[in-house]
């Protein structure tokens, strides 16, 4: 019997997990991947002996990465290691006053008596009602595909009674009345791209997702995930062509047949997942003439995109893991939230303040890192490319703020204790990852862009092509990034007969 083949666009999490899942499956299976490296996002920066994960740094519910390599008969301990972090994070309001979270309800309710003590009842009352959240968005309907208009429909009135309509701040803020305790509570959707005071509710479910799995971290970095799941992919007999870039889609017949690479070389498949960018994919990677092709163009660049961001990965001499006050992972406030966020969502202005996160993965994992140095990654938010923001005058000068803040505030005499440094900016995410606008966690979530409104995980206008990734159903964040390729998987073996 031939097993049928499957051409995957990209190894993110979310074609890696599809990859996966697919070769366990029996499928033959072949990822072709722009860069010179696998993992999308995801990508590895070595410098001298610092390792700096390129992209997502929090890992949460871990199951989903098991639930990968039981499929195909495996262990996922046998391939990567998580340890818990505790905290989840420490965040420092612009007067580095800090808060801490985990999952103990004890510890955190200790955390909230000392910011205020009166929205103790408060908080327990916003995980509860979180729950149902959490059983419809995350359980029910994170990997359920909404291809048909009438899906969606079925579940509006479940999503309205549990008031969706209602932003992620808004709906915490009928719980918590503390301004630095909603910020702690509500700030999730931006792990996904989204603005707090525009994201639908159901994303305040992170918060119980995080309580119900914990935040992890994988020993030697978000790379070894990478590493874990493309190791399986060619124990399974799947194949990866680094540094291939592909041009276009064949289509023919209302199918998608295949890829063409840039070089003229045409790649046939039984089915085709995207792990590429929706903007992208639907704007430059459909050939001239396809039906409906300039219409559907015009509907997905006409959608909200997420923030960018600007990152700085920087490697010390010096140790900073102990008496400087820092996690593992560290929220540093600037001192506007709302004001900031409108700035970067909505005006499209690059502030003079900033809001950042630093990621200390050395603190946990010392091989991050040359004895006696520490690795670190510092990010902070910046409007996409619709700004008109020149970044190859502004990298620099943003670096400079950056770098001083943290010397000044939190890590002293940093820069001349700095051995490695990287930085990435909106042209890398539109240039080399391929993302439209430069956004880096592609369609913005907001309510109207939620499920069935968003690009779907089958394809509206061909046969045979699936997309994963941040820009389909579910969305950004590894969660939902696996769960879309729970999708694809699903669908492939539906159209094959194998459901």
């Amino acid at each position: 019997m031939v097993r049928k083949k499957v051409i995957v666009i990209g190894s993110g999490f979310g074609g890696l997990g599809a990859a996966a899942r697919l070769a366990a499956r029996g499928y033959d299976v072949e990822i072709y991947e722009k860069r010179d490296k696998p993992g999308g996002r995801a990508y590895v920066y070595e410098i001298g002996d610092f390792k700096f994960d390129g992209g997502p740094t929090v890992i949460t519910a871990p199951f989903m990465f098991d639930d990968i390599f039981a499929l195909a008969g495996r262990r996922r301990e046998d391939y990567i290691q998580f340890v818990p972090c505790m905290p989840f994070y420490r965040i420092f309001d612009h007067n580095k006053r800090y808060f801490d979270y985990n999952d103990d309800e004890e510890f955190t309710l200790g955390q909230i008596d000392r910011i205020n003590p009166a929205d103790k009842e408060g908080y327990l009352r916003f995980v509860e009602s979180t729950k149902a959240i959490f059983d419809k968005g995350f359980i029910e309907l994170a990997d359920a595909p909404f291809t048909n208009i009438t899906d969606m429909i079925k579940v509006i009135p479940d999503l309205l009674k549990l008031g969706s309509h209602r932003t992620v701040y808004q709906y915490l803020s009928k719980y918590v009345d503390d301004d630095f305790l909603r910020i702690c509570f509500s700030f999730h959707p931006l792990l996904v791209g989204g603005n707090p005071f525009d994201t639908t509710s159901i994303y305040a479910m992170i918060h119980y997702l995080e309580r119900e799995w914990g935040v992890h971290y994988a020993l030697g970095g978000t790379g070894a995930i990478v590493k874990g799941l493309l190791d399986l992919i060619q124990e399974l007999g799947g194949k990866i062509h680094l540094n291939t870039e592909i041009d276009e889609l064949i289509i023919k017949g209302g199918q998608a047949v295949g890829i063409k690479l840039q070089d003229g070389t045409l790649r046939y498949a039984d089915h085709v997942v995207s792990n590429v960018d929706v903007g992208y994919l639907y704007g430059n990677m459909i050939p001239d003439g396809v039906k409906k092709r300039s219409l559907f163009r015009e509907r997905v660049k006409r959608m909200r995109y997420s923030m960018s961001l600007f990152v700085i990965y920087f490697g010390t001499k010096k140790r900073y893991n102990e008496g400087y006050g820092l996690a593992h992972h560290n929220i540093i406030l600037g001192p506007r939230y709302k004001g900031l966020l409108n700035d970067i969502f909505h005006d499209k202005h690059l502030a003079d303040d900033f809001s950042l996160y630093l990621h200390m993965p050395s603190m946990t994992d010392p091989s991050m890192a040359p004895e006696g140095g520490e690795c670190f990654y510092v990010l902070s938010p910046v409007p996409h490319q619709d700004s008109g923001i020149d970044w190859n005058l502004m990298a620099k000068p943003y670096r400079d703020r950056v770098m001083q803040f943290l010397e000044d505030n939190y890590l002293p005499d940093l820069q001349e204790n700095i051995v490695a440094e990287h930085y990435i900016d909106p042209l890398h995410f539109n240039n080399d990852l391929n993302s439209y606008k430069g956004a880096a966690f592609s369609v913005e979530p907001i309510l109207t862009q939620s499920a069935w409104f968003r690009p779907h995980n089958k394809s509206e206008l061909f046969d045979n092509l699936y997309i994963v990734g941040a820009g389909t159903h579910p969305g950004a964040g590894l969660p939902g990034v696996l769960s879309s390729s729970i999708i694809a998987e699903k669908l492939i073996l539906e159209a094959d007969g194998r459901a």
